[in-house]
């Protein structure tokens, strides 16, 4: 299966249409970290990603009677470029279909490049069920994303190109995996030639289907599949692609949001190019294993896969890179409800930033405040100064990893009710798009009582809500039932620390790390 592999990388036509990208020294991120960190920049592609390798490899494959009856796919990004440019290069009639909470900016890119757009459904199985119907009615080709030999070895010529720009000592190569094929290329092929070589491959926590295929020995669908990192939010590893990566791929690593937000920042410090967050997993999956294995002094590499990121979608990662970077601490602290206070509890952070500050007056003893600290990793990381304001006697919580908290509480910091006897706190992701938020109130309808709401958009895919329900006890057993029927993926949060602190009723959480 190998050799085939690499006849077909090296007869790939990928560059009809694709450049050959170069390897750029990440040189404050190797300052910083130790090591020489190099970052193949496949955002520099016509279409910002590397996408266009396997759509243009297996679209001219097809026979002259495949051609004439023209491709269709699946897709919300990258893959739906790739295949449009492909297709237009070759004189191919191309049909994508593509969920209706696609952003206008990746609609009007493909429609630039000359394909058909098709919006249907909310989500991209939704979509992918309707192109498959059109394979059937039209007789389309369908072009796959990432589960096909073809594909898969257009996206090995990036493999190909490393090795031949890079011919000294490398550690280990970081690859972003959504379906895998772009993992199973590379992985193939540099395998094939410099075993030494470890090839890692980098998937969000939340959308984590190589590692859970691995562990059981086959590709599995997960049940949940996270939307931050949208462009390897694929639930099933696929078929072939595992094969490969399961031979071939020497450990997967795991990131999560704050983490990607934080390897966004490092590429911009080094490039001053915008990846997009799917964009970004290699070179955070490449700094959390240096960390964990205490690397010093290697040469490592990291894909940089993509730069379709949507403009509004910054603000969310700029909010979260320093705490993935681990230079922000966020702090639930009770301090007494006295005059001088507060100034007290900056003295004691000497000359460290606060960067967010929230406080509403509540109990006359105590005031309990939200509140964002810069910190170091080295020099004062988190947990030394919880310990810190621990010893001083102040009641403290570390939130930082909390997503109630980071995501909704930090906005809405309002203070506490008593006219709302049975609050019941959810978290609520729903397709974003015009009119959604309209939509998730009405299926959300009139049986309870809205005591808290909190929305804002990310310019994401998918909307973030946070409700407060008033809810009997005698309604409290069908609640769930309810919240099944209208569809959208939840989690209760009533119990949640940040909640409880300072929107709910609950007391004050005490000396935890």
């Amino acid at each position: 299966m190998t050799h085939n592999y690499i006849r077909k990388i090296l007869e790939s036509r990928v560059y009809d249409v694709a450049t050959e990208t170069p390897i750029h020294p990440a040189s404050f991120l190797s300052r910083r970290l130790n090591n020489q960190i190099l970052i193949k920049r496949e955002d520099l592609q016509s279409v910002y990603s590397f996408k266009i390798r396997g759509a243009y490899n297996k679209i001219s494959s097809l026979t002259p009677a495949e051609k004439k009856r023209g491709v269709v796919t699946a897709s919300a990004g990258n893959h739906a470029q790739g295949v449009a440019l492909a297709a237009s290069k070759l004189g191919i009639n191309a049909v994508i279909v593509m969920p209706g909470t696609t952003p206008e900016i990746k609609i009007r890119a493909v429609r630039a490049r000359g394909a058909q757009v098709i919006l249907r459904g909310d989500t991209f199985d939704e979509a992918l069920a309707h192109s498959m119907e059109l394979v059937e009615q039209q007789g389309y080709s369908y072009i796959h994303p990432y589960d096909d030999p073809e594909t898969i070895a257009g996206q090995g010529t990036i493999g190909m190109e490393i090795l031949r720009q890079h011919s000294g000592d490398l550690t280990a190569i970081f690859i972003p995996v959504g379906g895998g094929g772009l993992a199973a290329g590379i992985s193939a092929y540099i395998k094939y030639l410099r075993p030494e070589i470890k090839v890692i491959g980098v998937e969000f926590e939340e959308s984590a289907c190589l590692k859970a295929a691995l562990e059981k020995g086959r590709p599995v669908t997960l049940h949940h599949v996270g939307l931050f990192a949208d462009g390897v939010a694929v639930a099933r590893i696929g078929e072939e692609s595992f094969k490969l990566c399961q031979e071939y791929i020497d450990e997967v690593v795991t990131v999560t949001s704050d983490e990607i937000c934080a390897a966004i920042k490092d590429i911009f410090d080094d490039t001053r190019s915008i990846t997009e967050p799917a964009g970004a997993l290699g070179t955070a999956g490449l700094k959390k294993y240096i960390e964990e294995k205490g690397l010093s002094g290697q040469t490592l590499l990291a894909i940089n896969s993509g730069a379709n990121i949507n403009f509004d979608r910054l603000r969310y990662v700029s909010e979260r890179a320093e705490i993935g970077e681990k230079r922000e601490a966020i702090l639930s602290v009770t301090i007494p409800e006295q005059p001088g206070s507060f100034k007290q509890f900056c003295e004691l952070l000497e000359r460290r930033n606060i960067t967010e500050f929230n406080y509403r007056y509540h109990d006359p003893e105590n005031a309990r405040i939200f509140v964002g600290v810069q910190v170091s990793p080295d020099q004062l990381p988190i947990a030394r100064l919880v310990e810190t304001l621990i010893n001083k006697h102040y009641a403290v919580e570390d939130l930082t990893d909390n997503e109630l908290a980071k995501l909704h509480i930090r906005h809405m910091v309002g203070g506490h009710t008593a006219a709302v006897k049975h609050e019941r706190i959810y978290r609520f992701e729903f397709p974003e798009r015009p009119g959604a938020l309209l939509n998730f109130l009405t299926k959300l309808g009139s049986d309870f009582n809205i005591s808290l709401f909190h929305y804002r958009n990310h310019g994401a895919a998918y909307g973030r809500v946070a409700v407060g329900l008033d809810i009997p006890p005698e309604k409290k057993d069908h609640i769930e039932r309810f919240l099944d029927e209208i569809g959208y993926s939840y989690k209760e949060e009533t119990e949640n620390s940040a909640y409880q602190s300072f929107l709910g009723n609950g007391e004050p959480v005490s000396n935890s790390v």
